[in-house]
């Protein structure tokens, strides 16, 4: 089984879920990916933490990390981008592999892209404040390109916390201004690096996705790719 790290928030969590369901290439129940999802609400907020007025979330995560390899995870994953800032916090001492949604979503840029093209990045202040996706598309020979401060303010944030409390399709319009911002200034790709805006673009079938990377589903790619071919060792492991 992979472990999933989730509940940063539940709908982008159950989101993830079922885009890994939909990333594979199953004909029966038993073909799917297994997974072990934690959904825990509770863990303190990423981006209070990271911009210094609130608690860390990392005890919480690695106890969340360590419950999941005691219940047999054979890998983990951790849909939650603002999280990522505490992931080599989480790599330091782990038992198995735990996939990263950056290197996930940096791929599938790349697949997109050519070396020189501006990616507009949308996310949490927090998680563009810490420049989590930066050097990675950077190393790639792509300009990061950030929203301006006005769009994060009164498109991006509002719309994230709109999907936090359950109204994606409110949440729809604001986040595609937000993308045709990012677009008219150059971007030739948007990285939706936040779970929730993927969900509130879905919500309204926008058709700007066409040329946005989606960060659960890039994540719920890796871990299908991950199964695929790890499988036969991964379900040894667990039978032992």
């Amino acid at each position: 089984m992979i472990g999933i790290l989730g509940g940063m928030g539940p709908l982008a969590t159950a989101d993830f879920f079922s885009k890994v369901i939909a990333a594979s290439p199953a004909t029966c129940d038993e073909e799917h990916v297994p997974l072990l999802i934690q959904s825990d609400p509770r863990i303190p907020a990423r981006p209070p933490a990271i911009l210094g007025c609130g608690p860390s979330p990392l005890p919480a995560l690695l106890e969340g990390r360590n419950r999941l390899i005691a219940a047999g995870a054979v890998a983990l994953a951790m849909p939650c981008n603002t999280a990522h800032v505490w992931y080599p916090d989480l790599l330091q001492d782990c038992t198995v592999p735990f996939l990263s949604i950056v290197e996930a979503c940096c791929a599938e840029v790349m697949q997109i892209t050519a070396p020189g093209d501006r990616v507009g990045i949308i996310a949490t202040r927090a998680t563009l404040a810490t420049g989590l996706f930066d050097a990675r598309l950077r190393l790639a020979g792509l300009q990061p390109l950030m929203p301006a401060d006005v769009d994060l303010d009164e498109l991006i944030l509002p719309a994230i916390e709109q999907v936090k409390r359950g109204q994606a399709a409110r949440a729809g319009p604001p986040l595609e201004a937000a993308v045709r911002r990012l677009q008219a200034r150059g971007a030739g790709a948007v990285l939706l690096a936040c779970t929730e805006t993927p969900v509130a673009l879905d919500a309204i079938e926008s058709p700007l996705r066409a040329r946005c990377i989606d960060s659960n589903a890039a994540l719920a790619r890796a871990c299908v790719q991950w199964w695929k071919v790890h499988q036969r060792t991964a379900e040894a492991a667990f039978s032992n």
